[in-house]
């Protein structure tokens, strides 16, 4: 059994975890940085420790501060949440070797799939369909333009062990290789500190469709449908919603089997997410998966009853998974809307500071993901997502309907956040018809 969890993070995604430690009978320990000292995730733990100053750098990415914080108040497990440390196979590591579990994949498959290049061999070897690109790393220019050309030109460079849109540029053409190259590269080696880099067919157009997979040590993995997260900015996903009212049931089935492929063919152990680009002739090719939990699990957790934190928490014990595949069914609809503390008119410009007013929408099917709280300073220093807001209707236009009304009520005084932007992207006839892509914000003028 788990006792005790260490939550190595911060925001709304620490207090998610902690009420459902809370449910559970799980006492939780929480880490904040100097600027967080005021931080809900600190008031609401059981214990609290400071870790560090307010860069993420000296406290949240301060493995040995964790790891230290972890053992002094006797937490036999933490939970990463996403972002940080999530997915960093070093980190995983130090736990497994103090004897702390790690609530997610062991470090080996945390290096095996967050290295994009053995992840596309490891899928082709399991017959999932990828996107055509390079089998192995690319280091220099003259190698990346001689895979671009077999490939076929536009071609999508992106950072070996990217994540977050950084380190990824297009080349339509051979002239535009060479710029397009060299900047995701210096990216890549300023934001992960490695400069590998990876090439793709791009695909144009395409929706960007994940599917949430649960996995167990005995060998169980379901898959709990699809989410689609089509609504991008520069690769930043904005609105998500699940189901995806484009994919029959029968495309949806193949998706469906292929994520749980996938799964099993890289032996995964806790909750995943596996991404695919599906193009207009439903097409659909593995781009990556993610080895924690996601910024969008709610929308899944609405349309199916179920709590992903809890299976964790679950899977991480060692207990068997709690459903079968045949026994989870998808109810109604559900969007998620990323409010984020931030200018869109003048160029999606941050906005930290502290909140003087704050009201949020309640409501049947309505629940809002946050941490912040009138009087509340927003630090300078981390993602400027301050909360998400989901909602649940019986299908999708109930769903935008609600979503849309509860936007209206968002009352945030004393910093800029990007509510309004949402709510003129849910009234966009494309968006209400389902019209869109991966381009479309980058497209469109609202």
């Amino acid at each position: 059994m788990i006792k005790k969890i260490l939550i190595a993070n911060r925001g709304e995604i620490a207090v998610r975890i902690i009420r459902a430690c809370r449910e559970m009978g799980i006492e939780t320990v929480a880490v904040y940085s100097e600027a967080d000292a005021e931080a809900l995730h600190a008031q609401l733990a059981d214990e609290a420790v400071c870790i560090g100053p307010g860069p993420s750098a000296k406290s949240y990415l301060n493995m040995q501060q964790i790891i230290s914080a972890t053992v002094i108040t006797g937490a036999d497990a933490i939970h990463p949440g996403f972002g940080f440390l999530s997915e960093n196979s070093r980190f995983a590591r130090l736990c497994e070797e103090c004897k702390i579990t790690f609530i997610g994949p062991g470090s080996e498959i945390i290096d095996k799939l967050g290295n994009k290049s053995e992840a596309r061999n490891t899928m082709i070897e399991a017959g999932v369909p990828v996107i055509p690109g390079t089998k192995d790393p690319v280091y220099d220019v003259r190698h990346g333009k001689k895979e671009a050309e077999r490939i076929g030109y536009p071609v999508m460079i992106k950072a070996a062990l990217g994540g977050g849109g950084k380190g990824m540029r297009t080349a339509f053409s051979a002239d535009e290789f060479d710029l397009a190259f060299q900047t995701a590269q210096k990216e890549a080696s300023m934001a992960f500190g490695d400069d590998t880099m990876y090439i793709e067919h791009f695909v144009e157009h395409p929706r960007h469709i994940e599917f949430q997979i649960l996995a167990d040590s005995q060998g169980n993995v379901v898959h709990l449908g699809e989410r689609d997260c089509s609504i991008q900015r520069n690769h930043q996903k904005v609105i998500e919603e699940a189901p995806c009212g484009a994919i029959s049931e029968k495309l949806r089935r193949r998706m469906g089997e292929a994520a749980v492929r996938a799964a099993k063919a890289a032996h995964y152990v806790n909750a995943g997410t596996i991404e695919f680009l599906l193009d207009r002739n439903e097409q659909f090719y593995f781009m990556e998966m993610n080895t924690r939990i996601q910024v969008e699990h709610p929308v899944t957790e609405m349309i199916t009853g179920l709590d992903l934190i809890k299976e964790q928490i679950r899977i991480a014990a060692g207990e068997p998974l709690s459903v079968s595949q045949k026994n989870i069914n998808i109810s109604g609809h559900a969007i998620e809307c990323r409010i984020n503390a931030e200018n869109p008119d003048k160029n999606f410009r941050p906005s930290p500071g502290t909140i003087q007013t704050l009201y949020l929408p309640g409501g049947c099917g309505i629940r809002m993901d946050t941490a912040v709280y009138s009087g509340y300073t927003i630090p300078p220093y981390y993602d400027s997502m301050i909360a998400k807001l989901i909602v649940h209707g019986k299908d999708r236009a109930e769903a935008i309907a609600k979503m849309t009304s509860a936007l209206g009520e968002v009352i945030v005084e004393g910093i800029d956040t990007n509510a309004d932007y949402l709510y003129r992207i849910l009234n966009e006839p494309d968006y209400q018809a389902g019209r869109t892509d991966i381009e479309y914000l980058n497209t469109h003028t609202l």
